[in-house]
């Protein structure tokens, strides 16, 4: 009889146990189930942190574009020339942790060779562009941007209403004029490729160390910085301070398969004087790659800024490039 006892009790014991053991195999197959979301989501987002680069980054290109034209007992006219301009984009960028730096160095210049005229410049840049960013919240960050631009030599009214004299009196030059601005805002940023910087306290300085020349359409004569206010600056004085906002923005994309565009622009309106008179800076590079060297590139930029003229520059570069990528 005893032994009948302690079977029976050996087996509601082992019934009970594999009662208890299955009932936490069913509450851990639950709390398996509620995590899976949880991890898939946790895994989503190591991949796109894995994609994000700690430390530098650095990319940059350099274009050389040729145009040509040539003419020998052509009855329609023509004048044989050569032209060249050498581009540089150049990125250089920091990533760690919260903070990032967002570097591009833009310089391009340009020479042309006609038979009648000699050489002259038609390009010529130098802009630097640097933000520094700390993540607030997801795409959002505190910032704080620089901007230098200025040219590397002396450039001349080459219209054609003017003749011969005008290469004495030169328009711009290496520090004639230099643009410095920078400022605290904030900084949207998708992508090194996408962003947009908001600076509602920009100090603005407008350089001329050095005497330049502006054309008089009145009297038909230029005249001097030491007499006349020149892109905004006093005359005989060296340099200009402004106050107020600042936009700038950036996006590069891919419009078509091997076209590529990239679209640079800048938006300033000063506090202190004629705040609704806005300076505009606009760049569009469109790239149409041929294969990894050669390739057909076009470069239009408009600036509008009535201290430097009231009304629209607007400059167009286009021809065969062969690029150099580092």
């Amino acid at each position: 009889m005893k032994k009948l006892i302690t079977l029976l009790l050996l087996l509601v014991v082992t019934y009970a146990s594999a009662q208890t053991k299955d009932e936490l195999k069913a509450q851990q197959a639950k709390l398996k189930d509620s995590i899976a979301p949880l991890q898939a989501q946790i895994d989503a987002l190591q991949k796109e942190i894995d994609k994000v680069p700690e430390g530098w980054n650095t990319n940059g290109k350099i274009t050389f574009l040729i145009n040509q034209s040539a003419f020998s007992n052509w009855q329609a006219g023509g004048d044989n020339n050569f032209a060249g301009n050498v581009d540089a984009n150049y990125n250089f960028n920091y990533k760690k942790g919260d903070w990032s730096l967002t570097n591009k160095l833009l310089a391009s210049y340009g020479l042309t060779k006609n038979e009648d005229d000699g050489v002259r410049k038609t390009d010529d840049r130098l802009e630097l562009n640097s933000i520094l960013g700390k993540t607030l919240k997801k795409n959002w960050n505190a910032s704080f941007f620089m901007n230098f631009k200025t040219q590397f030599s002396d450039g001349y009214d080459y219209t054609d209403d003017f003749a011969g004299e005008n290469e004495n009196f030169p328009t711009g030059g290496f520090f004639k004029p230099a643009y410095w601005s920078f400022g605290p805002g904030f900084l949207w940023k998708k992508s090194d490729d996408l962003y947009l910087n908001f600076a509602p306290l920009t100090a603005k300085f407008t350089f001329l160390f050095g005497e330049v020349f502006t054309f008089n359409e009145d009297t038909g004569l230029f005249e001097s910085s030491k007499d006349v206010e020149t892109y905004g600056v006093a005359p005989g004085a060296d340099s200009l301070f402004e106050f107020g906002f600042n936009l700038r923005g950036y996006y590069k994309f891919n419009l078509f398969k091997n076209i590529s565009m990239e679209n640079i622009i800048s938006l300033y309106s000063d506090y202190l004087h004629k705040p609704k008179n806005v300076d505009i800076d606009y760049t569009l590079n469109l790239v149409m790659k041929i294969n990894d060297v050669f390739s057909t590139n076009f470069t239009f930029q408009t600036i509008y800024d009535d201290n430097a003229y009231s009304g629209f520059q607007v400059r167009e570069v286009f021809g065969l490039g062969l690029n150099v990528n580092f």
